[in-house]
């Protein structure tokens, strides 16, 4: 989220773009079947309209560094894939989560965890998000699944959460109470504009939804564990850590 390269674009391309394809021309040159790629819902964008979720199918639309690089990385893997016979799969998922999380969800739980005042009792959107195990589940399922071959999935936990509800639920694994106060989203927009704050509290505020329809579908695949156990699970790895 705070870029400290002189030019991110670049930075991002020989990680995501240049290693990515050189691994998978070595993968089809040494004769291995699939190359799954681990995208990002950021090559979609970054936010969607309240219930009218991201699909497969969606024009790609990143508006950062990090997902102009993932969209890169996918348009030369189906290159490679057509032209080795290499079957690529192609993952977006949305914010994982689980122990070991850090970065903004490991500071929402210390929040929570310590019982702070947050602003969002009032936020209504809705956020995708999958949990760890979900995710490799799904890649486990990928690994050999035929019809996954050559093909774009949207993967997520299948509930959709706003700020609100997932600060209260995260609290109850966590084994607190929350402190959410009902500020109006116009004034806690106002205020992300008044201090330079807009793409952070855009997180926060605004709807990123994925539909995992197609995975449904296409390889009958249905998230293993629910949102309350993946709360559980990673709220206990947080109250042992000690943090």
């Amino acid at each position: 989220m705070h870029e400290m390269a002189n030019d991110p674009l670049s930075a991002f391309r020989a990680i995501n773009v240049d290693a990515t394809l050189n691994l998978a021309r070595q993968a089809a040159a040494a004769g291995v079947k699939r190359f799954i790629f681990l995208s990002s819902i950021k090559v979609n964008g970054e936010f969607t309209p309240m219930g009218r979720p991201f699909t497969e199918d969606a024009v790609p639309a990143p508006v950062d560094p990090y997902g102009q690089s993932k969209l890169e990385a996918e348009r030369a893997l189906h290159q490679l894939a057509g032209e080795s016979g290499l079957e690529v799969v192609i993952i977006r998922p949305p914010l994982v989560y689980g122990s070991g999380v850090g970065a903004n969800f490991a500071s929402l739980m210390g929040a929570l965890y310590r019982r702070r005042p947050l602003p969002f009792a009032l936020v209504d959107n809705r956020r995708s998000l999958v949990a760890r195990d979900n995710l490799v589940d799904f890649i486990r399922l990928c690994l050999n699944h035929p019809k996954a071959a050559n093909q774009v999935f949207l993967v997520s936990d299948g509930e959709d959460l706003s700020t609100a509800a997932l600060c209260r639920r995260l609290s109850a694994a966590l084994g607190v109470q929350p402190r959410l106060l009902p500020v109006p989203v116009v004034a806690l927009r106002a205020l992300a504009l008044l201090t330079g704050k807009q793409a952070q509290m855009q997180r926060l505020l605004g709807s990123l939804q994925v539909d995992i329809g197609k995975a449904r579908r296409l390889l009958d695949w249905r998230p293993p564990i629910s949102v309350d156990q993946a709360l559980d699970s990673v709220a206990r790895w947080y109250r042992e850590s000690g943090r």
